[in-house]
């Protein structure tokens, strides 16, 4: 008595009406006098961040304000009696507390703990509190990085029935799905809404009462643009350009070798950016798959052109197709240097009766001619065939150029209309 003497008269009364509400309160009977009438909990909820979307364990980290208020019949008290208190903060240990719980916990990451709970002077009790939780998540990836989920975080009692325990929302569904002033808008993931839905599931003879909550985000695309797909995107166009290098210069081949190995190292290095799932590849993926093919296809077709490039002129007429091709270009050359020889022989027989030293002169000089004749013949078939290797590189990259651009019209068709649905 001498040690609450001393106490201000406030702290006295919360005092005093503390241990007048729980002197005979059993926190282990549901708080009603008459047994059949439900308790019900209203519940409300409003979404702070996504912290975290894992594909791998399909599951996502969200940080969340939680708060449940439900009527305590046994904490009911006369305001006057106690110097007008209207309302006390309690223990959470010390009364009931409904069983109500999210079914797709996975786990409760960091929460910080909330010993206490509000009590009104009607009996009203507010558990309010920040839950960090890990929750269960069907997430649909392969539109990364233009991606939306939908998870839900459904509340239930784990052993009453709605006779029970029932279930209702603090707000109303309408102001639930709009409320985004809470949420942390400058992250990676944008919140689009959070739609509610109430039904009751049979089960054991019994109705249980559900309250599901459905957080629709949608990814914000911009760093993986920049950071994934304009760079792949680079390196195709200078792949594209690469085909401009000359065929007899012997750079093009190295050229395409380095952008490979460029694209390889650039995939290797960014494996961690893209997300991992265990049962669909995501797009981003098939489209950097199908880059490093069509890569490997340009340096393939390349070393193609170049290989019949150098063969001999004596390996080309072995092949069929290429001797029909070269037959427009090697006659006539052949044909010339046969005529001018027979000249030469002609003109050498009506001269047999001329003087010796100019005899050996003129054959020299016939000769010589045969040679340079040979020679120019051997040139205008070679360059014929650099002409045709250069229309055959023109032809295969017209082709190449045609699935390149294919391909990418149904990437961005498909990404635009993820982006703007």
């Amino acid at each position: 008595m001498l040690l609450l003497s001393g106490m201000s008269p406030l702290f006295l009364c919360n005092y005093l009406l503390e241990r007048t509400l729980l002197r005979r309160y059993d926190c282990g009977v549901r708080p009603v006098h008459n047994w059949t009438s439900p308790t019900t909990v209203y519940i409300d909820l409003l979404l702070q961040s996504v912290l975290d979307v894992d594909g791998k364990t399909q599951s996502i980290t969200t940080s969340i304000w939680y708060r449940q208020v439900w009527r305590d019949e046994f904490l009911v008290w006369d305001p006057e009696e106690f110097d007008g208190i209207n309302e006390i903060s309690l223990s959470s240990d010390a009364i009931w507390i409904p069983d109500v719980i999210v079914t797709e916990f996975v786990e409760e990451g960091k929460s910080p703990p909330i010993p206490y709970v509000y009590v009104n002077s009607s009996g009203s009790v507010k558990n309010y509190r920040p839950i960090q939780a890990v929750l269960a998540c069907s997430l649909e990836l392969y539109a990364f990085p233009f991606d939306r989920q939908n998870c839900s975080l459904t509340f239930r009692s784990w052993l009453h029935s709605v006779r029970e325990i029932d279930l209702a929302l603090w707000r109303s569904a309408e102001a639930v799905a709009n409320d985004k002033g809470e949420f942390m808008d400058d992250g990676e993931w944008e919140l689009l809404s959070v739609p509610t839905r109430y039904w009751r599931i049979r089960q054991d003879d019994s109705d249980y009462a559900h309250i599901q909550f459905n957080v629709l985000i949608r990814r914000r695309p911009l760093l993986y643009v920049v950071g994934l797909l304009i760079p792949s995107v680079f390196l195709m166009l200078v792949d594209v350009i690469s085909f401009s290098l000359p065929l007899n210069s012997g750079t093009r081949i190295a050229f395409k070798i380095s952008i490979l190995l460029g694209y390889t190292v650039f995939r290797v290095n960014l494996t961690d950016e893209l997300p991992v799932t265990a049962v669909r590849t995501p797009l981003i993926g098939v489209f950097f798959v199908v880059c490093m093919a069509l890569l490997m296809l340009s340096l393939a077709k390349s070393i193609l052109v170049v290989k019949l490039l150098h063969h001999s002129e004596k390996e080309v007429r072995q092949m069929s197709v290429s001797a029909c091709l070269l037959d427009k270009y090697g006659s006539a050359g052949r044909g010339l240097l046969e005529n001018s020889l027979e000249e030469d022989l002609l003109s050498l027989n009506e001269i047999q009766e001329a003087p010796s030293g100019l005899e050996w002169l003129l054959r020299e000089l016939v000769s010589l001619r045969a040679a340079l004749s040979q020679e120019d013949g051997e040139s205008s078939t070679q360059a014929g065939w650099l002409e045709l290797c250069r229309r055959l590189d023109r032809l295969l990259f017209r082709l190449y150029l045609l699935v390149l651009v294919l391909y990418a019209g149904t990437l961005l068709l498909l990404w635009a209309s993820w982006s703007f649905a």
